[in-house]
């Protein structure tokens, strides 16, 4: 095992669970069989204006064993960490296969892979947050409350802490052995004021993103906490001034910080190739894309290039190896605008007739089977681009809009509708104010074909989700989206308040 490997996981019967997991599903019959060992530690935190409201830290550790037999799919997990434990997931993944093939559950075999043996990665960040005593996580947290509720204006204060620890073993009949570990940390805080006038209320929230970093991250590391703890009380008091959203067109500069999600819901899930085979309909969705589209579908401007990446440093969703031992890569999604790429595991390369998987399986614990899930996702900046004051600048009647908030879009991600933690009016390349209500709406291959402008590489900036939700039963999973600040003319704005009163 790498250096660094959690020491009690390295302890672990890893090898003679794998052995003894992979020889009976060979002497079962099974023509490709995986063995997985994973161990995911949460640790949690919530304070309520600076007191302790609850906290948690759990393990979960089990094996799981995934196959073929006679070309369908069988799956099987066990919490027990036994020799028994493994030869019985891979009995039972056996059984569960000839079930299937009973009611024809045949649905294509793994394409193969390079053999990767003995190898360990290790995610990038400098100090584990597990080793960080919670006494002292609970003090960084009840200090920061008691500063923001020392600011005038702010009536409450809500701070969450997730620290996330996962460790993998990976082993199949081709010989490939991996194991893995990655840490992930998102602090969180909500402020809450009232306006003396009105009596309305208003909340808002750091944009701080949870990263694939360590302790090092509160310290400054990737964000500058200082600087956006000492900044939210006065947007908080600006949002509580915000005068309700005109609707009509606007042209819209896009920070980071919200258009992070619209790429998810839009271009990430949308190009997964499950959802284009039609089987993620009964859940969260399918897709308008098509396979065939592949290197013709106008998805967007010209200025649109968007990256698919599991190796990016910090990215929530970035592996040394994926669920299937298939190892991290990155590849184009869309280029100049036009459709170039989807995201596969295994199987769904085979149906699509590719020789190889781009690496997108992964399984939320041992508990539940593998998924085709999003890499990291991100549209690229314009090299040498302006910043978003420029950008700003250049607007004479907009929005400027900051922060991701609420969404929905429909069950073939073709329309959306998003919102913001902070909207501010642009009136003559000027900030004048902070907007209520607003809300843009938009076909997706609309949206991005209105895209006139991309903020150079001073703009771009790594957000994204660390519950993101897939599959029935539904599976949670994390990914990083990076993206520049960026200009759409000309998009339909909505009063969210108004519409509400109607």
């Amino acid at each position: 095992m790498r250096r660094g490997m959690d020491a009690s996981f390295s302890a672990l019967p890893l090898e003679s669970l794998a052995d003894a997991a992979l020889g009976r599903a060979a002497g079962l019959g099974a023509g490709h069989a995986s063995f997985r060992l994973d161990r995911v530690r949460t640790a949690r935190l919530l304070l309520r204006d600076g007191v302790l409201g609850g906290g948690q830290d759990t393990t979960e550790t089990g094996l799981a064993v995934r196959l073929w037999h006679r070309g369908v799919p069988g799956f099987a997990a066990a919490p027990e960490l036994t020799p028994r434990a493994a030869a019985g997931a891979a009995e039972q993944a056996v059984a569960v296969a000839r079930a299937c093939s009973a009611v024809g559950g045949g649905s294509g075999e793994p394409v193969g892979e390079p053999v990767h043996r003995d190898t360990a990665w290790i995610s990038s960040y400098r100090v584990d947050p597990f080793e960080v005593p919670e006494r002292d996580r609970i003090a960084l947290l009840a200090d920061w409350s008691r500063r923001l509720l020392a600011a005038p204006g702010v009536e409450h204060v809500l701070a969450f802490l997730t620290l996330v620890r996962e460790n993998k073993f990976y082993a199949d009949l081709a010989g490939t052995v991996t194991a893995q570990q990655r840490v992930r940390v998102h602090p969180l805080f909500f402020v809450q004021g009232a306006d003396p006038r009105g009596g309305g209320t208003a909340t808002l929230r750091t944009l701080g993103p949870p990263t694939a970093r360590g302790w090092e991250y509160l310290g400054g590391d990737g964000w500058d906490w200082e600087r956006e703890l000492a900044e939210l009380p006065a947007h908080l008091a600006a949002k509580l001034r915000a005068r309700p959203v005109r609707p009509g067109r606007y042209d819209l500069v896009i920070d980071p910080s919200n258009l992070w999600l619209t790429v998810h819901e839009s271009v990430g899930h949308t190009t997964e190739m499950d959802r284009a085979l039609g089987h993620e309909a009964s859940s969260t969705g399918t897709t308008f894309l098509t396979p065939d589209g592949l290197g013709s579908h106008r998805y967007g401007s010209p200025l649109m290039n968007v990256t698919a990446d599991r190796t990016a440093e910090h990215g929530l969703a970035t592996v040394g190896f994926d669920d299937e031992g298939v190892a991290a890569q990155s590849w184009s999604l869309v280029r100049d605008g036009v459709l170039t790429g989807f995201q596969h595991d295994r199987r769904t390369a085979g149906l699509a007739g590719l020789g190889r998987s781009n690496g997108c399986s992964f399984a939320e614990s041992a508990m539940h089977v593998p998924l085709p899930r999003m890499p990291n996702v991100g549209l690229r900046p314009a090299p040498g681009g302006p910043s978003t004051g420029d950008l700003i600048a250049g607007i004479e009647d907009g929005i400027y809009l900051a922060g991701s908030d609420s969404w929905s879009i429909d069950m073939r991600r073709q329309n959306f509708q998003m919102t913001a933690q902070r909207c501010h009016r642009i009136r003559n390349g000027r900030l004048d104010g902070q907007l209520s209500g607003v809300a843009y709406r938009a076909s997706t291959t609309e949206f991005w074909s209105a895209l006139t402008a991309l903020g150079g590489e001073d703009t771009y900036r790594l957000f994204g989700a660390d519950l993101c939700g897939k599959g029935q039963p539904m599976q949670v999973a994390a990914a990083s989206h990076g993206c520049p600040a960026a200009v759409f003319e000309g998009i339909e704005v909505v009063d969210t308040g108004a519409e509400g009163l109607s």
